[in-house]
């Protein structure tokens, strides 16, 4: 498609305008200073752009939670002393057994290595554990203690394993550390359906919490996208309405300025061509937009039309020739690495010459 020497265009949008008590219409009622509506439409256009940048924000937010809804969510709360007293119910069932034994009190706090002289137990257990610690953590409420019971069960049989691989087989610690080992494992095996009951419960209560707070999630940024909605809407009205008076106040275009346009309607790309005269079409429903060639007669177009199709060409004129800029430096760009690599390429090759 062309378009003659009398050419269309469109004006660029701009950030839309918050609403207020100052309308538009109160503000073409008290234009008369050329130079204070410039200023009161700057300052109007200012409002636009910082209420844009506003709704832009929200807009991201509801976009990256829905981008990321789908990614599985490894944070987990922290719970409640109550729910951490009822997960260790089970264990402590267990431990009070073994501890009140008779047998327990060597295991009751941490080895004396120092006092006993024991040179070489840090070389041979790697991971020292008694009921005292286990105890503490068990305690711990700074979120640093057991995550569930079978951490308490692992630590419990720690103490013994560690006894028993430390001291002879034949020794009075060993054989009392074994003796306790079987007694607790015996009690942990007839309260083991209690913990799977437990864990199962557990694990359903935090599939439950995550569901509800998706839920929750999801209807407050459903919120936010249709606020969000209706607030572009509002400020596109506002828009345009401060564009239309902008162009009302824009003095009558000579004959040279649409002889220009014209001409730059005919540098149009295409895509930019079909925008412009989709302008036209906009303020004259019998504009034809159709055909290998379109006859835009500038002196039968309102000024309203003209000055959006100057600000829509002159924009768009301005952004082509960034566009070549841009791909003339990519072509200088990849030139200037040709002609160094071929440069390179004959330096090593005369290199080789020369060392023959």
């Amino acid at each position: 498609m062309a378009a003659s020497s009398q050419g269309a265009a469109a004006v660029p949008l701009r950030p839309p305008l918050p609403s207020g008590n100052g309308s538009d219409a109160g503000v073409a009622a008290e234009a008369g200073n050329p130079k204070m509506d410039v200023e009161r439409f700057r300052h109007r256009v200012d409002e636009y752009i910082c209420k844009a940048d506003e709704l832009e924000q929200k807009v991201n937010e509801v976009v990256e939670y829905y981008a990321n809804r789908k990614q599985p969510n490894n944070s987990k709360g922290n719970s409640g002393g109550k729910d951490k007293d009822k997960r260790n119910l089970v264990i402590v069932e267990a431990t009070i057994v073994i501890t009140q034994h008779k047998w327990a009190r060597p295991f009751m706090n941490p080895v004396d290595v120092k006092g006993l002289g024991l040179d070489d137990y840090y070389e041979v257990i790697k991971k020292p554990m008694d009921f005292g610690t286990i105890k503490n953590q068990m305690e711990a409420k700074d979120g640093n203690g057991y995550k569930n019971v079978r951490e308490i069960y692992a630590d419990v049989r720690l103490v013994f394993t560690n006894a028993m691989t430390y001291n002879d087989d034949r020794s009075d610690i060993h054989v009392m550390a074994k003796t306790l080992l079987d007694k607790f494992e015996e009690k942990w095996l007839q309260l083991l359906p209690k913990v799977v009951e437990e864990e199962a419960r557990q694990k359903d209560e935090e599939a439950q919490a995550l569901a509800n707070m998706q839920i929750a999630r999801e209807a407050g940024y459903a919120k936010i996208a249709r606020d969000t909605n209706s607030e572009l809407d509002e400020l596109n009205v506002h828009l345009e309405e401060l564009r239309k008076l902008v162009i009302q106040k824009c003095r009558k275009m000579s004959a040279e300025e649409k002889r220009k346009l014209g001409v730059g309607l005919s540098a149009l790309s295409p895509d930019d061509l079909n925008k412009a005269l989709e302008i036209f079409a906009e303020d004259n429903p019998n504009f034809q937009t159709t055909g290998d060639v379109v006859d835009v007669d500038m002196d039968a177009q309102s000024e309203i039309t003209l000055w959006k199709v100057k600000f829509f060409v002159k924009g768009a004129l301005e952004l082509q020739a960034k566009n070549c800029a841009s791909k003339a430096d990519d072509n200088l760009k990849r030139k200037k690495e040709i002609c160094d690599a071929l440069a390179k390429t004959a330096r090593k090759r005369n290199k080789k010459l020369s060392s023959l």
